[in-house]
């Protein structure tokens, strides 16, 4: 089942970030959807957000890197599920009752990819103003810097707006699962491009 966002619908969330760099960060006040893991507060910016979908859809593939989680099938296309626990260093989320997947957007060398990241629970769809947001910590974050846009002030609390390109760059994970493993499940054939055979299994879910 397909979720809607927080105080939105996945369909209007596009919409709702016109003029939103995907980067996330403006002068002027954006829209983000917060998220929680590990206890901490997390941020990306509505234009990338396609939707939300339950854990339960997502079919765990043999062999694959330790940051993916499994795939699923989003209306016909086999999308990679990134553990962002475990993308960013840490021991892989367990997962619990309000778990989800948040399917993202981004562009990379002009093409889009889509991929899905586990959280813990989706919070709500918020707005901070450019002048609300500091720029990354040189140093004392619990994740990379590089993965950080900016911290964001909202309620008082500080919201760690995440740099997707950067935290799902296919060049980048694409390296990492390669030194995880030496195998490949078919010659020239990389994890993240899971091919026919997950296809294959998704269909009868």
């Amino acid at each position: 089942m397909t979720e809607q966002l927080p105080t939105q619908s996945a369909g209007t969330a596009i919409s709702a970030g016109a003029g939103l760099s995907r980067s996330g960060v403006t002068a002027q006040t954006s829209q983000f959807l917060t998220f929680k893991l590990g206890g901490e507060s997390y941020a990306a910016p509505i234009l990338a957000v396609k939707e939300i979908i339950e854990f339960g859809q997502v079919t765990t593939v043999p062999m694959m890197p330790g940051f993916i989680r499994g795939v699923i099938n989003l209306r016909g296309n086999v999308v990679s599920v990134v553990d962002l626990a475990a993308r960013f260093g840490q021991a892989r989320s367990k997962v619990g009752k309000r778990s989800c997947v948040v399917i993202i957007e981004t562009i990379q060398d002009d093409e889009k990819h889509v991929m899905g990241i586990l959280v813990d629970a989706v919070d709500e769809v918020v707005d901070i103003a450019g002048s609300e947001i500091d720029p990354p910590p040189s140093f004392g974050a619990k994740i990379r810097t590089d993965f950080i846009e900016g911290l964001g002030k909202h309620k008082g609390q500080f919201v760690i707006i995440l740099n997707l390109d950067r935290l799902l760059s296919i060049e980048e994970l694409t390296l990492v699962g390669d030194a995880e493993a030496e195998w490949l499940p078919v010659a020239g054939e990389h994890p993240l491009r899971i091919g026919h055979e997950a296809a294959g299994q998704l269909e009868h879910h």
